[in-house]
């Protein structure tokens, strides 16, 4: 073959190779662009060169795989990859390893075996093959060796054999740089980089991005020509910008974003069908509109014709009408005459009534006249002579005055009385009673009846009542009642009689005229049936000219209702459109919006689309806004060619509406932006959404949304790959809950959605991950597409293409590979502080006002409604106007829709008005309690950030809001809101505090505390940014001492100007305030007293950064309250009440403490025992895994009470532990508890406690508090007031027990002094001062005397010197208990410290009593030691202070804080891709190689040994001592030579970098002294830079000395490497010049008042050494003697001391104090020796000042 000379000759055989493959292999649709026709022919060079092995490393999607296979095609290989499956293992790859061994032996062919997960190294794999399988082989190559000449033995078969395949069998290995994978594996395989060819995959510059979204561009059909370009330039900038944002993300957040080849792929290709989507949705959206209009116009003229039709109609109908009318009356006139006639049994009908109802009447009237039969003149004669009647006698008379004059006279009578009565009725009896039996009893009138109603109806008028008082009256009242029963009836039969009697005789005379109109009917009948022909006829034309006339008229009426409806909703409907696709610059056509003018925007709009849902979910809202305002928008809007967009363009209100909106919310989406931006990407996202959700919020929505319909799995639990399967070829929706960052490989098929194609069928619909577009609605548009498998495993599954997959963790700051991010579209749900302030509000106003919370939530839901059902009835309208077919308006449903629609539209609007104004009036007394709600909101973010600095600390939003509604139940009432509010606030910060700070260990607190302080005070704007950056950061000037550098810079500031020169002003005011115990209380001098707050704390950290811990304190007692600085153990059981059964009570261990005797105490009083068996301690270790679950299962099905102790233990079964809590949880007994214990991990990358297990858990701390005082307290608490009654001898057991607390709160909180306190640290506990206690109460019980020296004997070495290992901490240990328990201390005359003497003997209260008023401030003075040691620990803890809290702070990538990293994070953090990483390595790597030849340059050479040992003629001590420093020294600089070469070759290339190696490198890119070099020096504390310089120092005083091997001068003991051998040496030469025997030698310590240059000779005897300092005390000259330290003087220089050998019996230890000397600062192993120093004090307070020398600091 020809070589290729041309490159565009090379891309076009290429091209065509591409072509070949696809029509025989998978589809590839690739874009050649130069970098990938250059990796293509190096790939096809490594394949075609003999036993040429690949190793392509670059990110997931850069194209390895594709570029590979097209390789292997061009070389005319076979490609086989391992396909993982479930259970998938080393006994599998063997299998497949097996099989591509056989078939070299079986064909000569060359297969390529590609593998992304491993190689085994070298090709004769051991027991690869079966023993049958191994003599095929064997034969079947006999042959083949023979051919060759070669003799046909087993050897050579099988060497012939693999020698084929190692010829054959090529390999490519696929490694992604990310993580440590690559570096770990080919550490542990050197084959994978020493056998193989490394091709590393680069980041594509701008030029490939730009040839691959312009190949795949061009494809887009609905995109013009003239945009394809601007379009792939844009798409190549989203990407490279999207690059550097996460660098700055990463670098601000420290959250991982990766953007890979295949994202850029991804993103084109949603492009291309969201653009196509929405434009075919613009034009049907358009032709619908039109159709419906143009039906509109023909629907007017239609209107105008029926008019014209409708006013001939009315004529004609009229005419009709009238004839008909006339017809009609003729025809109803003989009927009714005819029916008449026909009818005389009408007559007798009402005859028959008449009867009845006079029948009826007829009892009533004899009734009547009974009575009056009763009666006879005689009685209506005694009647009447009664002068004074009975009154009921009288009513009756009255009543029948009245009845009388009525219907005689017609009259109602004025005068009723009886005088009137007896006389004008009653004056002849017997005429009275004719006249009553005559009376017209029909002519009762009703006017009668009315006036005798009140007589009739009063309850006296009772004939039987009134016979006892009158006879004759009683007989009246009778009649008087019947006589209007009668009268009753008779007026309803009267109308009927008279009725009656017309019938009678209009009967009569029809029968009279009967015979004669007999003649007359058979006439009429004829007659009659031809009118009523007639009117049939009529009436059959009137209805149907009715009809006509009606359908024309409800014609008109539906057309003008269409017409008026369709032009309000018109209005309505582009006021409503998508303001994205309304660009007013445009035309607008017919008075409403086209869509089909908006298709023109469309390209522009959905390219700011597609970035969006692409790229920006990952990211939190600041980074949102600033991609698209800042800097995607301006690129866009400044391109040339323009590309058309609209105007304010928002993804948001492209990608979805408000009516959908709504209906996320009414499933629980919370209602902020970033939520529905969320949502819409989730909805909209090609690839699989992986939802990043601590709060668990967005699987609350998803669950709710899908309902039932959705599966929900999480990887590892039992079938959970079965589920997927069938929800695959079902087509259903699953949610794989609680991912890890690392997902079973036997999903990546799935993630990658690898589809196989099977058959084929027609789409016309493209779906998103979760919405369906329709394509084309013309039938020449729809596609073909075909059946689609996809393999899992060995299984190959239908694909349904509605099935969704939806990926969800809970991991707050997940970190997933590139490979990982390329296949899945990363959204970030964790909660905002502006949506979970609204949340809160909710909570606190549905407490505080729940009328309120209830109308607030009930008007959104309603409004929700409504945007739903009013797009679902427009869509309807649109729907019904665009199918409407012929003569529509005859649709009466489409008229009632629109109505219907224009109504709710109506409704809407004016509930939307009246909405306006009641939400307007619920915010406002909502606002009032969003104080509340924002301080809760701040502290949880808070919370949040806890994790950052121990991942121990982690909160839910459950939790967190458990404890906010219990803290607004526990607020203070009030009447005004405003004060209530006051105390909401104040209630919910320190419940938030107190919740809080019972989880975190003392160290920690303070910082939260701080923090909290801070963040409240920046909220309020209290304190400036400005000020808080200034502190946390406190830059110094550079080369100005220091504390004059901090105010350099701190003068520099407006509110700090010239304070430098008002304290050099003032020297000796500010001198004094600088050298007060406790500053921070103090007022500053001059004007700066009336600095507060945060000006106060930055000039504080410029004046006393040791006091800055006390100072924060003040400032949060300042700013929150004092009880926010007080350490308060809150009691197990209050914690336990807020545990249940779903709520696990986990406690953080510190050394010495056992909190779970708190749990076993409550236990034992709530009825939970071992014994009971209902009480389950399991001390995880080894094997006790399955005892641990199967306790879990028993107990939360029987309620009872577990403790797993030491989970820290068994990391590989945490997860499980995680899995097992949460099954219980759901149908956990109520009385189940779990109580966890862990040791926190000593460095984060070590955490392993599972994040699930934390968050749901209440966390609790158990650790000793910090500071005496708290101490002494919690000391005193291990004790009770029985305890103190319980020894007879009362007064000295208080006074001891008193002291014993006071010296065990000393010796546990002087470990904070670090190595001055303590050599080593001893887990001092309260277990050492209890049973010090009962040992003490029993010594005393036992002797008559306190045995002073038996107690602190057994305290000192046994209770707690039995922790004790080191002999001078032993020696302070004694020493306090010598200082405390002593006979003085029972008359009082022991001081504890200055100010603070043992107290009298009292009760427990007045002890704690004693303690607060006498108590000295907290100071070293505390503990015996000077103040200065507190100086260095508390700037180390301020510094560490600040720091934290400064990591703790919002980063801005603009803004002034700057940030230290390590070189991890530079290095390992930053990886984005290829291409940054070999920038990167450059980078770090030139300043590697700097540093290593700026050692090299100055390293000493070795010592020539051979040539010294020459000149050492005589071998004194000192000589061997020289002789050994020189060989300690070439032992160390040999090593340096020799690593540094190494690492040197290494990263030229020529040496394969070593773990060894990458250490060394670490350590010399961060000034640390590496591993390997440290084993072989001598111990230091410094950094490298001084450690190399101190290092050649060393060298030079050898080199000075090993010239002639004179002792110098004076020594500098420092020097050695082992300064021990040259004291020692100073008693041998001693020893030999006196033949004194050496053990009997000591040396004795002088010190002289010279300096080093100060002596020119060595001493006759011994040796003068210098370079040594003091810790603790200092030395006076003077004075001779050790003194106190200066303030802030912390390691004072020793004059140069005469160190000389004398016998031990000459040696004075009269005021002498032995002073340890130490190498290091560190103390305890770097021990040398101990030199005597004269003391005018006790030795006891040096011992008890922790004083030592050192010979290095």
């Amino acid at each position: 073959m020809k070589p290729v000379t041309n490159f565009n000759h090379l891309q076009k055989q290429l091209i065509d190779a591409l072509k070949s493959y696809n029509e025989f292999n998978s589809i590839m649709n690739l874009v050649l662009f130069e970098d990938a026709i250059n990796y293509v022919c190096r790939i096809s060079r490594i394949l075609e060169s003999p036993r040429g092995n690949a190793l392509l490393v670059g990110v997931g999607g850069s194209g390895k795989q594709s570029l590979a296979r097209l390789a292997a095609f061009l070389s005319g290989l076979e490609v086989f990859q391992i396909t993982l499956r479930k259970g998938y293992s080393i006994v599998d790859l063997r299998t497949d390893l097996a099989v591509l061994y056989i078939k070299q032996a079986k064909r000569i062919s060359e297969p390529l075996f590609s593998s992304q997960m491993r190689r085994r190294e070298g090709f004769g794999v051991a027991d690869l093959l079966p023993d049958d399988e191994v003599e095929n082989i064997i034969a079947s190559m006999r042959t083949e060796v023979k051919a060759v000449g070669l003799p046909e033995t087993r050897e050579n078969c099988w060497k012939f054999f693999i020698d084929r395949v190692r010829k054959m069998l090529k390999c490519i290995l696929c490694f992604s740089p990310v993580g440590t994978t690559l570096r770990n594996r080919s550490r542990k395989f050197p084959a994978v980089i020493s056998c193989t060819s490394i091709i590393w995959f680069q980041g594509w510059p701008h030029e490939a991005l730009m040839s691959v979204s312009q190949r795949f561009v061009k494809d887009i059909t609905v995109l013009p020509p003239q945009l394809h370009d601007p379009i792939a330039s844009f798409m190549a900038f989203v990407h490279s910008s999207v690059n550097d944002m996460s660098s700055t993300y990463l670098a601000n957040e420290k959250r991982y974003n990766y953007t890979t080849p295949k994202s850029f792929l991804e993103q084109i290709d949603l492009y291309g069908k969201l653009v196509t989507a929405k434009n075919n949705e613009a034009l049907s959206k358009a032709d619908r509109l039109e159709s419906g209009l143009t039906k509109l116009e023909s629907c007017a003229h239609q209107v105008e014709e029926m008019k014209k039709v409708l006013a001939v109609q009315e004529v004609v109908l009229k005419e009709k009408n009238d004839q008909a009318n006339n017809l009609i009356k003729v025809v109803e006139k003989e009927t009714r005459i005819v029916s008449w006639l026909l009818r005389p049994e009408n007559v007798a009908k009402i005859q028959e009534v008449c009867r009845i109802e006079l029948e009826k009447a007829e009892p009533a009237l004899q009734a009547a006249f009974a009575a009056l039969n009763t009666l006879n003149k005689a009685n209506l004669t005694e009647l009447k002579t009664f002068t004074s009647p009975p009154p009921d006698a009288v009513s009756v008379i009255s009543a029948v005055y009245t009845l009388w004059e009525g219907v005689r006279n017609g009259k109602i009578p004025k005068d009723r009385s009886w005088k009137a009565a007896k006389s004008n009725m009653m004056g002849d009896a017997q005429k009275f009673l004719d006249g009553l039996v005559t009376l017209d009893k029909e002519g009762i009138t009703p006017q009668v009846v009315e006036a005798m109603n009140p007589y009739v109806t009063s309850p006296g008028f009772d004939p039987e009542k009134i016979r006892s008082k009158s006879f004759a009256a009683s007989g009246l009242c009778s009649y008087v009642i019947n006589v209007l029963k009668f009268n009753e009836v008779y007026q309803d039969v009267a109308p009927k009689r008279r009725a009656l009697q017309e019938a009678t005789d209009t009967l009569n005379k029809a029968l009279e005229r009967l015979r004669f109109l007999k003649a007359r009917i058979d006439e009429l009948e004829q007659r009659l049936a031809i009118l009523t022909s007639d009117y049939d006829t009529a009436t059959e034309a009137k209805m149907k000219c009715q009809a006509e006339a009606d359908k024309t008229a409800l014609t008109i009426d539906l057309a003008n209702r269409l017409v008026g409806g369709l032009g309000a909703e018109k209005t309505r409907w582009i006021q409503n459109q998508n303001p994205t696709h309304f660009n007013p610059t445009k035309r607008v056509l017919s008075s409403f919006f086209s869509y089909r003018a908006s298709t023109i925007t469309i390209p522009g709009d959905m390219l700011l689309v597609t970035a969006f849902v692409s790229y920006v979910g990952c990211f939190t809202k600041k980074y949102r806004v600033e991609l698209l305002e800042k800097i995607w928008m301006p690129y866009l809007r400044k391109m040339d060619p323009p590309i058309p967009m609209s105007e304010n363009v928002d993804p948001l209100s492209i990608l979805t509406d408000d009516a959908e909106i709504a209906t996320w919310n009414n499933f629980g989406l919370p209602s902020d932006r970033m939520s529905s931006e969320n949502a819409s990407i989730l909805m909209n996202s090609q690839r699989w959404p992986l939802i990043i959700d601590p709060q668990l919020q967005g699987n609350k929505w998803i669950r709710s949304m899908y309902g039932s319909n959705l599966k929900v799995i999480q990887l590892g639990q039992k079938g959970y790959l079965d589920v997927i399967e069938e929800a695959i070829s079902a087509g259903s929706t699953v949610l794989i809950e609680n991912l890890g960052e690392n997902v079973d490989p036997v999903l990546e098929p799935l993630l990658a959605r690898n589809l196989i194609k099977k058959g084929k069928y027609v789409i016309t619909r493209f779906f998103s991950c979760y919405k369906i577009y329709n394509i084309s609605t013309d039938e020449s548009n729809k596609k073909v597409m075909f059946f689609r498998a996809i393999k899992m495993g060995d299984r190959e599954i239908d694909y349904n293409a509605e099935f969704r997959l939806i990926l969800h963790t809970k991991l707050a700051n997940p970190h997933y590979k590139p490979e990982m991010q390329a296949q899945t579209t990363l959204i970030n749900f964790t909660v905002t502080r502006d949506g979970l302030e609204d949340q809160l509000l909710a909570e606190v106003v549905k407490m505080e006002r729940p009328d309120l919370e209830t109308q607030k939530s009930q008007l959104t839901k309603q409004q929700n409604e409504f945007k739903i059902l009013l797009k679902k009835l427009e869509d309807d309208l649109l729907s019904r106007l665009q199918s409407a077919q012929g003569n529509f308006l005859d649709d009466t449903a489409l008229v009632e829709n629109l109505e219907t629609t224009k109504r709710t539209a109506q409704d809407v609007e004016t509930k939307a008005k009246e909405a306006v104004i009641t939400s307007a009036k619920i915010d406002t007394a909502r606002e009032l309690y969003r104080p509340a709600a924002c301080r809760a909101s701040l502290l949880y973010f808070i919370l949040n950030d806890l994790n950052k600095i121990n991942p121990i600390y982690q909160f839910s939003l459950k939790a967190f809001s458990t404890v906010f509604q219990n803290a607004i139940r526990t607020a203070a009432q009030a009447d005004e809101v405003s004060e209530r509010i006051t105390n909401l606030i104040d209630s919910i910060t320190y419940s938030v505090w107190q919740y809080t700070t019972r989880g975190l260990f003392e160290c920690d607190k303070l910082i939260f505390t701080t923090q909290m302080a801070f963040t409240i005070q920046v909220q309020k704007e209290i304190i400036n940014p400005k000020d808080l950056d200034f502190l946390l950061r406190f830059p110094i000037t550079p080369g100005v001492v220091s504390p004059l550098g901090a105010l350099k810079s701190l003068a520099a500031l407006d509110e700090y100007r010239n304070i430098d020169r008002d304290i050099e002003g003032s020297s000796k005011r500010w001198k004094k305030f600088v050298e007060a115990d406790c500053p921070e209380r103090e007022k500053m001098p001059q004007d700066w007293k009336s600095k507060t707050g945060i000006h106060r704390l930055c000039i504080m950290r410029a004046l006393r950064p040791d006091r800055m811990t006390y100072a924060v304190t003040v400032f949060v007692e300042e700013t929150l309250g004092a009880k926010y600085v007080r350490s308060i153990r809150q009691d197990f059981s209050k914690s336990y009440e807020e545990s249940n059964n779903t709520t696990p009570i986990f406690f953080i261990l510190s050394p010495g403490v056992d909190p779970l005797k708190d749990v076993e105490a409550l236990g034992k009083k709530l009825g939970y025992t071992t014994d009971k068996g209902n009480f389950h301690n399991i001390s995880l270790g080894q094997g006790q895994e399955i005892v641990a679950e199967n306790a879990l299962e028993v107990s939360a099905e029987k309620g009872h009470w577990v403790i797993l102790q030491n989970i820290h233990l068994v990391s590989k079964w945490l997860n499980s532990l995680e899995k097992k809590l949460e099954q219980n949880w759901e149908n956990a007994h109520k009385k189940y508890r779990v109580f966890l214990s862990a040791e926190p991990a000593s460095r984060p990358e070590n955490h392993i406690i599972p994040q699930g297990i934390l968050e749901s858990s209440i966390k609790l701390t158990n650790e000793p508090p910090s500071g005496m005082l708290a101490n002494i307290h919690k000391s005193l608490d291990n004790f009770t007031q029985e305890t103190l009654e319980t020894c007879s001898k009362e007064l000295e057991f208080k006074a001891i027990l008193f002291s014993l607390c006071y010296f065990h709160a000393v010796v546990a909180e002087r470990r904070k002094f670090g190595t001055q306190g303590w050599n080593r640290c001893y887990p001092f506990n309260t277990g050492d001062l209890t049973i010090s206690v009962y040992v003490l109460l029993n010594y005393l019980e036992a002797n008559n005397k306190v045995p002073w020296e038996d107690l602190r004997y057994l305290f000192g070495e046994i209770m707690y010197g039995g922790h004790i290992t080191d002999d001078f901490d032993r020696r302070l240990c004694r020493a306090y208990l010598e200082e405390y328990m002593a006979p003085e201390l029972l008359d009082g005359e022991i001081q504890y410290a200055p100010g603070f003497p043992a107290p009298s003997s009292t009760d427990l209260q007045g002890y704690h009593q004693y303690i607060d008023d006498t108590m000295p401030p907290e100071s070293p003075i505390l503990y015996g030691l000077h103040p200065n040691a507190e100086i260095g620990f508390l700037t180390a803890t301020s510094e560490s202070l600040f720091k934290t809290i400064f990591e703790l702070q919002p980063r801005d990538s603009s803004g002034s804080g700057g940030t230290t990293s390590t070189k991890d994070e530079k290095v390992d953090d930053n990886i984005y891709d290829v291409e940054y990483i070999e920038c990167h390595r450059v980078m770090s790597f030139k300043r590697i190689k700097q540093i290593i030849d700026d050692i090299m340059e100055k390293l000493v050479d070795p010592f020539n040994m051979s040539d010294i040992q020459g000149r050492a003629e005589d071998k004194t001590p000192y000589v061997i001592v020289a002789l050994q420093e020189c060989e300690r020294m070439n032992f160390l600089t040999t090593e340096i030579r020799k690593s540094l070469r190494e690492l040197d070759l290494g990263l030229k290339g020529e040496l394969t970098i070593s773990s060894e190696m990458e250490e060394l490198s670490n350590s010399l890119f961060l000034d640390q002294v590496p591993n390997s070099w440290t084993k072989r020096a001598y111990p230091s504390t410094l950094g490298l830079g001084s450690w190399y310089a101190d290092l050649l120092l060393r060298a030079r005083e050898l080199e000075t000395w090993s010239a002639d091997f004179i002792l110098p001068a004076a020594v500098w003991l420092g020097g050695f490497f082992n300064p021990q051998s040259f004291l020692t040496a100073i008693m041998q030469m001693t020893a030999r010049k006196q033949e004194l025997p050496l053990d009997k030698m000591c040396l004795q310590c002088e010190v002289t008042k010279k300096i080093r240059d100060e002596f020119t000779s060595p001493p006759r005897d011994g040796a003068y050494i210098h370079g040594l300092f003091m810790e603790g005390a200092r030395w006076d000259s003077i004075m001779g003697t050790i003194m106190e330290s200066k303030l802030k003087d912390l390691y004072p220089a020793m004059p140069v001391l005469y160190m000389k050998a004398i016998t031990q019996d000459k040696a004075d230890t009269r005021s002498m104090y032995e002073c340890p000397v130490y190498k290091t600062k560190m103390r305890g192993p770097t021990y040398v020796w101990t030199f005597n120093l004269r003391s005018r004090d006790k030795p006891a307070k040096w011992v008890l000042g922790g004083v030592a020398l050192l010979l290095q600091v």
